[in-house]
């Protein structure tokens, strides 16, 4: 992997650049399109590449038994997938000795060819992404299932968090690795950080994570020195271990070392400067993930500690954020990729993105507006209305709520996606400031 520095912000942080990988170059600043299972939800890849995503970032965790069948097929960018949706959303496509049935949003799968069709269900194939992929090690996960904060964390709501009591906890840290169950199956499983890295290269992204413990708000300083000393010492055989499978697939795939540390700036350097000298046989890290859990207000400031002791010339990722302003000042920091789940799974509870704000289709229902008069999606510019999108999107036809699915992530994602396109671009012209004031003024009101 190469990485290019093409533009440097004035305060030595923030630039703009081209990430060189074996399956294609990112131009950052650059949104990261989430694939959790090996594809995004409902949007072929095609719609994808047409809206300007450059890369997706899948999860090694969810992958984990998937990765034997995707080392086949050549890794996850040559990958191909299938889902399937049913008239109540909780079917499976995959075969009957996988995971049973949880209700909730359709379940996804990859496969070679088609998988089986549920009952008065819909079945969709997707295309190989061929483009640059990347898949987080599964520490997010291991934080979740241990703390008991879900699938998402919001760096609002989690301000006054407690965690899940040890005992009922269902992952468990020790040195060696994570003792888990699987919320699916109620399995016992465990990961190490040997294992993720195992995991990843067997799914081949171009890029991967190494295995981190990602602590919570609720955890205290002493317990997140304790956590951020064991992260060093996993990603340090993360590194070893990933050393020795790198080209196993016939191409480099590449490690960012992960940094944790909390909202405490002396942890933050510190782990920083660690992690951006460490070897293994002489060799280092690719680049480096920006992780933990902080408040919003947090953000700007511990990825300027972080930044000002990374190396400039290699990447950072920051995980799991999409917010615009979030992306402004991680990109003015000097985060130069981003990654998550909210555009698409906003879409899906009707969350529209537009440049004066969030809207949601619940209200209107009558409405012959455009989704955002600036927008240039596939959506807004084959016509379609507020009120029309809400229409299938409350529709009891599967077919039209999985035209909807479509319809509204390819708007949220072309929204996100824009924003680091005209980020890269204000800062390639010299006028990033200006750029961040007035699309703040307008999104924020």
């Amino acid at each position: 992997m190469d990485f290019q520095v093409e533009k440097v912000l004035s305060n030595g942080l923030g630039r703009a650049g081209v990430i060189k990988t074996a399956h294609g170059e990112i131009k950052t600043p650059a949104f990261m399109v989430v694939g959790t299972q090996g594809f995004v939800k409902f949007v072929p890849a095609e719609d994808l590449h047409a809206l300007g995503a450059q890369a997706m970032l899948s999860n090694g965790y969810h992958l984990r038994r998937k990765a034997p069948e995707i080392a086949k097929q050549g890794g996850l960018a040559n990958a191909r997938a299938s889902w399937a949706i049913s008239s109540k959303q909780t079917h499976f496509a995959e075969p009957a000795s996988s995971r049973p049935v949880v209700t909730g949003e359709p379940r996804l799968s990859l496969a070679r060819g088609a998988a089986d069709v549920p009952q008065n269900g819909l079945l969709a194939t997707n295309s190989p992404w061929h483009s640059p992929t990347i898949t987080d090690s599964g520490g997010f996960q291991v934080m979740s299932l241990g703390s008991g904060l879900g699938k998402v964390v919001s760096m609002e709501k989690e301000r006054h968090v407690t965690n899940t009591a040890h005992k009922e906890r269902l992952a468990k840290v020790s040195e060696k690795g994570v003792d888990f169950v699987d919320p699916f199956d109620g399995k016992p499983e465990f990961i190490s950080p040997e294992e993720s890295m195992r995991i990843q290269c067997q799914i081949g992204a171009d890029i991967h994570m190494a295995f981190d413990e990602l602590t919570s708000l609720a955890d205290t300083y002493e317990y997140n020195i304790e956590a951020m000393e064991r992260t060093e010492r996993w990603v340090e055989r993360s590194l070893a271990e990933h050393l020795r499978h790198r080209d196993d697939l016939g191409y480099r795939q590449n490690l960012y070392g992960v940094l944790q540390g909390g909202r405490w700036e002396d942890l933050r350097r510190k782990t920083a400067q660690n992690l951006a000298k460490m070897r293994v046989n002489g060799v280092g890290f690719d680049g480096f993930g920006l992780g933990g859990a902080f408040l919003k207000e947090d953000l700007g400031e511990i990825l300027r500690w972080c930044n000002e002791e990374l190396p400039m010339e290699k990447p950072r990722h920051l995980l799991g954020l999409s917010h615009p302003d979030d992306i402004l000042i991680g990109a003015e920091m000097g985060a130069d990729t981003f990654d998550c789940v909210a555009p698409t799974r906003e879409a899906r509870h009707g969350k529209i993105y537009t440049h004066d704000g969030n809207i949601n289709l619940r209200k209107f229902s009558e409405s012959r507006e455009k989704l955002d008069e600036d927008c240039d999606c596939q959506t807004c510019q084959e016509g379609w209305t507020r009120g029309a999108l809400r229409a299938l999107w409350r529709s009891g036809d599967i077919e039209k709520k999985q035209q909807y699915y479509r319809l509204a992530s390819v708007h949220n994602l072309r929204f996100i996606v824009r924003l680091t396109e005209e980020i890269r671009e204000a800062m390639r012209e010299g006028r990033f400031y200006e750029y961040k004031e007035a699309f703040l003024r307008r999104y924020y009101g």
